[in-house]
């Protein structure tokens, strides 16, 4: 055979790059000022060379970084394979992944799709299907404030901030946001009409914020009280992050979900979502009630059990490395008064500040440290997994300068006493 002609690779400039996506991309992100072309391990390098330390992973994607050799391999021979093939079939992979997602779990079926989003739309026809063979009466939803379970109509109903949803109403109903933490809130809320609660174990886009295990396991209480499922989002909390599977797995006993939805780091880049359930929740949706066109393809299931290999000898290097980061950011903290408090769990880590985060992301992006802001003023990181202590070393060196640089703009404020203490800016 002669050499398959192709669309050749490119070599655009940044202005190049902004210019296209400007005239024909819908703005609904606001990008950074940098292209990405590459990444090795835990660094990405942009269209000029420049490389970057990367804390954000994808926002939790990327869990074992750039070009990791196992992933690359198995991708390779997949796609010399078989990249895609129709539900209405089976293949090898699907089976093989469904049993190892269930024996990690401790749950028993499996359902595959394309993202955490639509794990949670398949989650919620969970909750209503297995609620109607109960009682018609059973259709009110449970989900915590503060939350964020996706940007699709039903998603995005059970997403406990306001700012999301307005836009879009009336959404999916009915909905009660309870409080995280609030038991008696949460007693309140939960009755006969109760289908399901859903919660995650640590708000991700909440400001890095573990839910109060009491709390966690009254709605358990609850939803065996009234017949509703508990559904755990683990879509940025879980597989590994945490130094766990999951972040239910943390508490001792841990707690016991009816239903779990997972995604990011499942596919190391490639789209992947599951919901995990109960044999009881997971037989409710029968043929034809649900669907995926491309979820749970050959490609990105292989890769996804070539994933949760890696991860299991990672596990223990997580706990490790996780603790040796918030130390050297506890240590960061002495130095700053405007840092608050540092919130880590496992590698999943939260840095409150006293003032916005937007311009410390934009100065540390300058430096090559790649970070992220939710909720305004909290600094979120997300590492890959195979982060080690030297790449954290070299993390703490630039953040101490973006924080210092932080401490420069609230004394140019006027804000140097109220934030960094009486005569912060004579000693400055």
């Amino acid at each position: 055979m002669g050499e398959v002609a192709g669309f050749a690779p490119v070599s655009l400039s940044f202005e190049q790059i902004s210019r296209l996506e400007q005239l024909h991309v819908m703005p609904t992100y606001r990008r950074a000022p940098v292209a990405f072309r590459s990444g090795r391990g835990v660094y990405l390098i942009d269209v000029q060379g420049k490389k970057y330390l990367d804390l954000v992973s994808g926002i939790g994607v990327n869990a074992l970084g750039y070009a990791h050799p196992r992933i690359v391999k198995v991708i390779r021979e997949q796609a010399a394979q078989l990249i895609h093939c129709s539900n209405l079939y089976y293949h090898e992979y699907q089976g093989l992944l469904a049993k190892k997602l269930c024996e990690i779990s401790g749950l028993q079926r499996c359902f595959f799709c394309n993202s955490g989003t639509e794990a949670n739309e398949a989650a919620i026809k969970i909750v209503r299907a297995y609620a109607k063979r109960r009682s018609p009466a059973k259709v009110e939803l449970v989900a915590l404030e503060n939350s964020f379970h996706g940007r699709t109509l039903g998603s995005l109903s059970i997403t406990g901030q306001e700012q999301y949803r307005q836009p879009f109403e009336p959404l999916v109903g009915p909905v009660k946001f309870v409080p995280a933490g609030d038991i008696a809130a949460l007693e309140t809320s939960v009755g006969e009409a109760t289908a399901g609660i859903f919660v995650e174990g640590i708000q991700g886009e909440g400001g890095v914020r573990m839910v109060d295990p009491a709390f966690l396991r009254r709605a358990r209480e609850l939803a065996d009280e009234f017949g509703a499922l508990l559904v755990f989002d683990e879509v940025q909390c879980g597989l590994g992050r945490t130094g766990k599977y999951f972040s239910f797995q943390l508490h001792d006993p841990p707690i016991r979900p009816d239903v779990v939805t997972v995604a990011k780091p499942l596919g190391c880049g490639l789209p992947i979502g599951a919901v995990l359930a109960t044999e009881e929740a997971g037989t409710v949706l029968g043929a034809g009630m649900h669907g995926s066109t491309f979820g749970g393809g050959p490609l990105v299931c292989r890769v996804a059990l070539e994933f949760l290999e890696v991860l299991d000898e990672l596990l223990p290097a997580i706990h490790r490395v996780a603790g040796y980061f918030r130390m050297r950011l506890e240590e960061l903290k002495l130095h700053y008064r405007y840092i608050e408090e540092i919130r880590a769990y496992g590698l999943m880590i939260g840095i409150q500040l006293k003032i916005p985060g937007k311009e410390l992301v934009e100065e540390a992006l300058r430096q090559g440290l790649l970070i992220n802001c939710t909720h305004e003023n909290v600094l979120r990181f997300l590492p890959p997994y195979v982060i080690t202590e030297s790449d954290i070393d070299r993390a703490i060196k630039i953040l101490d300068r973006v924080f210092r640089k932080g401490q420069e703009l609230i004394i140019q404020s006027g804000l140097a006493d109220q934030l960094l203490g009486v005569g912060a800016r004579t000693q400055a």
